[in-house]
């Protein structure tokens, strides 16, 4: 069927077409861009509203794209744009009759476009007590324009900000959008303005006006708010009773209010082995009085009060009641605030005075009432009390010397022996760290002085274990000298009750004198493990903490600064400024000589390797090696995702730099799941060409990764941590000094000065 252009589809304005001879029946699958999709398109009529004649084989118009022609992505709109939907915060006025002073209201929606098929779908965000039926306005749908384009839909470039668009005969004006929409917008070409204010609902503005009218308002509150509020929020006291009759004694007891009720309930806490049983209920829950005067007689509290009884018999009975309760006496109860530590509360006669609280407890009264003290309150004790000899200490019989310490009090304190438990959480934090010292011994004997020990210090359990180096022709056979105990201090009464005080990690240090086991050792070394780890703990070593060491050289070579720098300079004409590095026997001497016996060979050493000048050799790689032992990982794993890598930095890369950072690098690599660890990952970073700013170069990488670029002999495996690029320990750190950074941080040069002056 034929139309004629720009006119209405009403009957004689259509015509059949005579030529046409074919009827064939419509495809349900298509190909669109070389994928194969169903065809749910409607096809495009031959003419529009306005007369223009439209090509059928036309492909849908497609949202602006950042790809240049030819070179982004060939994919359909469902799959490029999936999951990708624009958000618009717009409004409309709707109008009202029945609302005096209030022509119309002001109704706030979010309007979202869906860019994989150009759905769109209007929500209206639900506001409480509104009155009107709110949510899903319009379901997701392709929406037409306003007449007379209602042959087409409303698209992306309709929707922007501060634009007015009409659907389905109301009118929303969009006032702003969401971070990603605005992004998207600018990004396709199209400018997007500031958002813009949205207009003042009449009907909000009334509502206030009104309630702005009502002064003093009187707070409604239901019986059953309080129940709703604070159900199952109790608050609780400890306190005690003192019983002084005769068989008395002070009572300990747990007093419960309820928030909910305002009521209370106390209970009795009975020691172990007091002899006392049954119920612990002390008072049961109610509502308590704060006065007591007594039992009340039978009769004496009735619901009314009768004033009088007319009539002689009881036929003829008349009764008058007291609407006003004049005899009715008020009670007044206990309430959250009467409640506080020191407190005595009247139950019914007995004086209950509160001594402490819990944590929830002084969390409400913090808030609500502002108090902050919350310091227990003394409980008194009788003499004879059972309960307070159980509180002094519990002599145990003196150590007869069979097993350990621990062992012996452990079968004191009960019948059946158990095991001393050890530090658990020390032992798994600390395991496997040994403090490795070098000592000799001191003796009279000659031979024995020039023999080495090494003294392990076992930093899980404390324990010490000694091991002696073995001479050649010396006379004496190596091996374990001491086994691995704890040992305590020198000077302690050995049998004796209480335990003794063991070797502690700060005993041991470079100059210091233990005795271990009847044998005085000399401690004259250390190894680099153990430097480090105390240098990393000050808190634990005071000997290694540079800031207190400094401090004290500081203070004792005020006065004496200049005599210190003439020492330390290997030539009297010497300046300062131009000698960069002494070496640590001239620092020790200048030290020993200032300060004396203040400072030892520990603290000494410490201040060198702080401040030596010397460093640690850079780790030496073959670039060969490393490239095959990263080919050998990717032929392990069967990794063949060259094509990923390059499309991956392609992305990260828009520009094609030719270098790139190494977090970039390193965030490729593990995210295109390359099997390599992390010590083969800092290798190959290592060997990669870099510019002036450590950038490594694109091009590198990726012949570094491909196997048919410049093939590599086979290694066997080796283990990438050590021996792939050996990492020596750098063992000669302190034997120089730079002498001028030690002077700066000691920052004596200006007193130096004034001297000079």
């Amino acid at each position: 069927m034929l139309r004629i252009p720009g006119m209405p589809f009403l009957p004689g304005t259509t015509f059949r077409d005579i030529s046409k001879t074919k009827y064939p029946k419509a495809q349900t699958l298509m190909s669109y861009k070389g994928i194969s999709m169903l065809n749910d398109r409607k096809p495009p009529g031959l003419v529009d509203s306005h007369g223009m004649i439209v090509d059928p084989n036309c492909p849908p118009a497609q949202v602006p794209s950042t790809y240049p022609p030819k070179v982004g992505p060939k994919l359909p709109p469902w799959l490029a744009y999936d999951k990708q939907v624009l958000c618009f915060n717009a409004y409309f006025k709707e109008t009202l009759q029945e609302v005096y002073h209030a022509p119309y209201q002001v109704r706030k929606v979010k309007i979202f476009y869906y860019l994989e098929d150009g759905t769109m779908q209007i929500v209206e965000p639900k506001v409480l007590n509104s009155g009107i039926p709110q949510g899903c306005m319009v379901h997701r749908q392709r929406i037409p324009k306003a007449p007379p384009c209602q042959s087409e839909f409303i698209s992306i470039l309709d929707l922007n900000v501060n634009t007015t668009v009409q659907i389905f005969d109301r009118v929303y004006h969009i006032t702003s959008c969401d971070k990603f929409t605005r992004h998207f917008l600018n990004k396709s070409g199209i400018p997007v303005p500031d958002p813009i204010d949205e207009p003042v609902d009449p009907t909000t503005e009334m509502r206030k006006r009104s309630g702005l009218k009502l002064t003093n308002p009187i707070p409604k509150k239901h019986s059953f708010a309080q129940f709703l509020e604070f159900d199952r929020k109790v608050l609780k006291f400890q306190g005690y009773w003192d019983d002084r009759s005769e068989f008395g004694d002070v009572r300990k007891l747990d007093i419960c209010y309820y928030l909910s009720d305002d009521t209370m309930d106390i209970k009795e806490r009975f020691p172990k082995n007091s002899g006392r049983e049954g119920p612990s209920t002390f008072l049961k829950r109610c509502k308590l009085p704060r006065e007591f005067s007594g039992l009340s007689l039978p009769g004496q509290q009735t619901p009314q009060s009768l004033l009088n009884v007319l009539g002689t018999n009881m036929r003829n009975v008349r009764y008058v009641m007291d609407p006003l309760d004049v005899g009715r006496k008020e009670i007044t109860y206990y309430k959250d605030q009467d409640l506080q530590i020191g407190t005595v509360l009247n139950v019914y006669g007995r004086a209950v005075v509160l001594t402490d609280c819990d944590e929830f407890t002084k969390t409400y009264y913090r808030k609500k009432y502002g108090i902050e003290d919350f310091s227990p309150a003394p409980v008194p004790y009788r003499s004879d009390d059972a309960s307070t000899a159980r509180r002094r200490e519990r002599i145990l019989p003196p150590y007869n010397g069979w097993g350990s310490y621990e062992d012996s009090e452990g079968n004191c304190i009960s019948v059946e022996s158990k095991p001393p438990q050890a530090d658990f959480k020390k032992f798994i934090q600390l395991d496997r760290y040994i403090l490795r010292f070098g000592a000799k011994v001191l003796s009279t004997i000659r031979e024995n002085c020039e023999r080495m020990f090494i003294i392990s210090y076992f930093l899980s359990d404390d324990t010490i274990q000694i091991f002696e180096v073995a001479a050649r022709n010396s006379g004496f056979l190596g091996g374990e000298f001491l086994k691995r105990s704890r040992i305590p201090l020198p000077g302690q009464q050995k049998f004796t009750s209480r335990r003794p005080q063991y070797y502690e990690p700060y005993n041991f240090y470079i100059g210091a004198t233990v005795s271990l086991k009847d044998h005085i050792f000399h401690v004259v070394s250390a190894d680099e493990y153990t430097l480090i780890y105390m240098e990393q703990h000050p808190q634990q070593f005071p000997l290694a903490d540079i800031q207190s060491i400094m401090n004290k050289v500081r203070e004792t070579l005020r006065n004496s600064y200049k005599d210190f720098v003439c020492k330390c300079l290997p030539d009297a004409n010497a300046d300062a400024k131009e000698v960069h590095a002494i070496g640590y026997e001239t620092l020790k001497q200048a030290l020993v000589s200032a300060l004396g016996d203040n400072i030892t060979n520990h603290e000494i050493i410490t201040i060198c390797r702080f401040f030596s000048a010397e460093q640690a050799p850079p780790i030496t790689c073959n670039r060969e090696i490393v490239r095959a032992a990263v080919h050998l990982e990717m032929k392990r794993s069967l990794w063949n995702g060259i094509d990923e890598m390059k499309e991956y930095l392609f992305h990260i890369n828009p520009l094609n730099k030719p270098y790139l950072s190494e977090s970039k690098i390193r965030s490729a690599v593990k995210g295109c799941r390359l099997p390599f660890p992390q010590e083969l990952i800092d290798d190959m970073m290592r060997v990669l060409n870099q510019n002036a700013c450590g950038e490594i170069e694109v091009c590198d990488l990726l012949n570094f990764l491909d196997m048919n670029c410049g093939k590599v002999p086979d290694i066997t495996p080796v283990n990438l941590a050590f021996e792939l690029c050996p990492k020596i320990p750098f063992l000669h750190k302190g034997r120089l000094v730079n002498f001028q950074c030690f002077l700066k941080h000691l920052g004596l040069d200006e007193d130096l000065k004034k001297q000079c002056d």
